[in-house]
């Protein structure tokens, strides 16, 4: 695991994973628009609709992990953590929840337009918005990491489970094995109360 004997890294790995949700999203969605023809832009739509999933169900595991590794933190002796590269920045909350509220809406639009350019019905999984949510609470009451210092700095959200925490980076290590960090929603009920 990343831990060192002088400290917890702030990011156990999944860096190299992740792609900025909502800008890659707008660019895709510019593609699609810039047609005038309906049959074009469902094409379009058609050809990129995999893509907004896979890198829907990226992020959210992202997010997940970002979860289970702050409860594995929280297990462990007081220690620094190394490389948060948000310490000691300004924090501004409508900036750092931005991302998360461009999913959440994303969420809700998203089955309008499988509908109307697919004709496939399309249901939101309530748990993958509770995992938006619960992330969203963990960024604000942590104020973006700013004074993170130690991991006894870093606050869970009131609604988080956390029994087991102790074994959590072993599961994202695993997962991080294989680079898809959305095979860590596969996790997401060690958190989410039920």
């Amino acid at each position: 695991m990343k831990t060192v004997s002088k400290g917890l890294e702030f990011d156990p790995g999944f860096g190299p994973y992740i792609l900025a949700f909502k800008g890659t999203i707008e660019y895709l969605y510019l593609d699609i628009n810039r047609f005038k023809n309906l049959s074009q832009r469902k094409m379009k739509f058609r050809q990129y609709y995999k893509k907004f999933l896979e890198l829907l169900y990226n992020n959210l595991g992202f997010y997940t992990g970002c979860l289970l590794w702050a409860a594995y933190l929280k297990t462990q002796p007081k220690q620094p953590i190394l490389n948060n590269p948000c310490l000691g920045g300004e924090y501004n909350e409508e900036e750092n929840v931005s991302e998360i509220d461009f999913m959440i809406k994303f969420f809700e639009l998203l089955p309008k337009d499988m509908k109307y350019f697919l004709g496939i019905d399309y249901k939101v999984n309530p748990e993958d918005l509770n995992i938006l949510e619960l992330y969203k609470e963990f960024l604000i009451i942590n104020k973006g990491f700013v004074n993170s210092k130690t991991n006894t700095d870093i606050l869970l959200p009131k609604g988080m489970k956390t029994e087991g925490a102790e074994k959590f980076g072993e599961i994202i290590e695993e997962v991080l094995k294989n680079k898809n960090l959305s095979k860590l929603l596969d996790y997401k009920n060690l958190i989410l109360q039920v």
